[in-house]
């Protein structure tokens, strides 16, 4: 099987409609404190997300349980990526717009019932949480530096986990077709932003 094969068929396990455009890595590892900053506000992005999800339902019990953790595990994350900077004699930047989130947030519907737009926030973050792990993959298997390799295939898997859990968040509270059939729109929606966007190699999205 070819590499390009191979990461078609990773994308596909996602469920991601459009693979990253393998140049990327190499984009990104020209300048390792820009490509690293974006990470660690996007692991600190992740754990606010979750927080504010817990604040906004609170009396949804199973949920909150099982987004606890990721709280602690996404802001374990960012001081894990505080860390490699200082290793590398590297700071953390200024956090830049993120016109992929953006861009996902715009298609996120805000005028429903407040249930349906717990949905929403739960299938945009596992659509967030599905890219970045397709990214971090692509990182630990391409990535020159071989402790960056390693690094990133440990946030690779956590992804992955994630991903699928806030799937079955989705489909627990609100049926496998109803949550399927608006996942399929997201993926579509997610390959049109992903071929508009300018590929950079300072953004991990």
């Amino acid at each position: 099987m070819s590499n390009k094969e191979q990461e078609l068929k990773a994308v596909q396990m996602l469920g991601l409609k459009l693979p990253t455009d393998p140049r990327w890595v190499n984009m990104a590892e020209m300048d390792l404190e820009e490509i690293l900053t974006d990470h660690a506000y996007c692991e600190q992005k992740a754990a606010t997300s979750c927080i504010s999800i817990i604040q906004q339902y609170p009396e949804k019990t199973e949920m909150i349980h099982k987004l606890a953790p990721i709280v602690t595990e996404e802001w374990g994350h960012f001081r894990m990526v505080l860390t490699e900077l200082s290793k590398r004699g590297l700071k953390l930047g200024k956090q830049r717009k993120d016109e992929y989130v953006n861009a996902l947030l715009q298609f996120q519907k805000k005028d429903g019932s407040r249930e349906d737009r717990l949905m929403e926030k739960l299938l945009v973050c596992g659509l967030i949480e599905a890219r970045s792990c397709e990214r971090f993959r692509l990182l630990s298997l391409n990535i020159s530096d071989n402790k960056l390799r390693d690094f990133y295939h440990k946030f690779m898997v956590s992804e992955a986990g994630h991903y699928v859990l806030f799937l079955d968040l989705a489909r627990h509270y609100f049926g496998e077709e109803k949550v399927n059939k608006r996942w399929q729109e997201y993926l579509q929606q997610e390959a049109e932003i992903m071929q508009n966007l300018t590929l950079r190699g300072d953004r991990m999205h």
